[in-house]
């Protein structure tokens, strides 16, 4: 992968693939800063992800995404854990594939819509036939990252499954 910047890691895939638990363990691994983009929103914004989307909508809260992801392109020795739209952006995508290693965390929706529940806690879930053609069409766009990592196993094995692929 060469001329791509190897002092940060961005996770990308769908919601409830495990990029912040694994970001976190990442971090952890090699004594990185790890920045979950929805925790920041959440923080910037004084209110959760769910909160903007019902009280805004979802151009707003894909407006302040971008802002927040920008404050953090300069940051290096980071993990960044995306929110399941942010790479799906081209703009977005295009500034994370420029700035960083992009790791693609795979998991099957049969896991997906057993970690993420329809109760309104994550908006774009809570109709379960549209969330299903969601997964598929983003599934397309995450293909792009500079790798791709099953998202099925134990934390730990994931870890090792990233540093592995990745030649660390």
């Amino acid at each position: 992968m060469i001329g791509i910047p190897t002092d940060k890691l961005y996770l990308v895939g769908f919601m409830g693939s495990g990029k912040t638990t694994l970001a976190r363990a990442l971090g952890r691994r090699l004594g990185w800063r790890v920045i979950d983009l929805d925790e920041e929103i959440e923080r910037r914004e004084g209110r959760t992800v769910s909160q903007v989307f019902a009280q805004d909508g979802e151009p707003y809260f894909r407006k302040v995404e971008r802002d927040v992801l920008l404050a953090f392109l300069p940051a290096r020795n980071v993990i960044i854990a995306t929110g399941g739209g942010t790479f799906i952006q081209a703009a977005n995508r295009a500034d994370i594939l420029a700035d960083g290693l992009t790791v693609w965390l795979d998991a099957p929706f049969s896991r997906i819509v057993d970690r993420v529940p329809s109760d309104g806690r994550r908006p774009l879930a809570a109709d379960r036939e549209a969330f299903a053609a969601l997964f598929e069409t983003r599934r397309a766009v995450y293909r792009l990252a500079h790798v791709r990592i099953d998202a099925q196993g134990r934390i730990e094995a994931l870890v090792e499954r990233v540093l592995h692929k990745l030649g660390w």
